[in-house]
């Protein structure tokens, strides 16, 4: 199922595509009493009615093109945890572009947070920020939200405490990135995570993902990976982590983005206002994003 945040007379509402993709179902229906996805993600009650809802007898329904959309999780309850440098091919790029930043052996994952007071929804622009940064990045990504508390979790278990999947843009200020030796600022600007379209509940992908992921340009193919070539595994990441942090349900990770981004581009290709940016994953959905004054 796709669940998704929209605003309607300014206010929050969540809701699910229904079965032709072209309609909102508004949740509260379906007795579901959770007002945001942060409520609903973390409701195990509203959980258990949204699985026995009968989505052909719905009678409200909003049709999707004309709904305002916002991020699935507008404000993440947490700093976003991501993996940086997560795929080989990005590696090497990477380290191309400045190897002193990027250039250095990973036997265990790289993790940082991402600062996020909102969300961007698909449509939605993106902040160029140009008055302190020239640098401007995009990054497709696959996102794993988990339902429950997860502490001490087995390699095994990992996939029980997964709610859904999205499409998360790691947008980034490169030279912020670099000069700071850490990425938590050139990461976390205002309008840096556009999220979307919506979730997807992990009964509609077989696990593990194994999903192509691009992104666009402008039309131009830049990225074009498979979530297959992750170095470490949604598993490992929830079982390593959970061995000394408790992750708590809401907890969004994004597991790092291939090859293709404007920094890895000969020479480097960076992003402009004008600029459309177009992430795709399959089983998933598009996230469509303009680059903004």
């Amino acid at each position: 199922m796709k669940l998704l945040t929209y605003k309607q007379d300014g206010f929050e509402k969540i809701g699910a595509m229904d079965a032709s993709g072209t309609k909102v179902l508004p949740l509260e229906q379906f007795g579901i009493t959770s007002k945001t996805m942060n409520e609903l993600v973390c409701s195990s009650e509203d959980l258990k009615k949204l699985q026995a809802a009968d989505f052909s007898n719905a009678e409200n329904q909003i049709l999707y093109a004309e709904a305002e959309k916002c991020a699935p999780i507008p404000c993440p309850m947490q700093d976003i945890i991501c993996l940086g440098i997560n795929y080989n091919a990005h590696a090497e790029e990477a380290a191309r572009f400045k190897k002193d930043a990027f250039g250095r052996e990973k036997p265990f994952a790289i993790y940082f947070g991402k600062r996020v007071n909102e969300a961007v929804g698909t449509g939605e622009g993106i902040p160029a920020h140009r008055d302190i940064t020239k640098q401007l990045d995009y990054e497709a990504e696959l996102a794993v939200i988990l339902s429950k508390d997860a502490k001490n979790v087995k390699l095994e278990d990992a996939y029980d405490y997964v709610f859904g999947f999205t499409v998360l843009n790691d947008i980034s200020a490169r030279e912020i990135q670099t000069q700071h030796k850490q990425w938590y600022f050139g990461k976390s600007l205002d309008g840096f995570t556009p999220m979307g379209p919506w979730i997807v509940t992990k009964d509609e992908i077989v696990l593990p993902p194994r999903l192509n992921i691009t992104s666009k340009v402008n039309g131009e193919l830049r990225q074009n990976s498979n979530t297959e070539l992750l170095i470490f595994s949604i598993e490992h990441v929830i079982s390593e982590l959970s061995q000394g942090i408790t992750l708590k349900a809401g907890t969004i990770i994004s597991m790092g983005t291939p090859a293709g981004v404007g920094m890895g581009m000969d020479p480097p290709t960076f992003l402009n206002p004008g600029d459309v940016v177009e992430c795709q994953i399959e089983g998933i959905g598009t996230l469509v994003n303009e680059i903004i004054e």
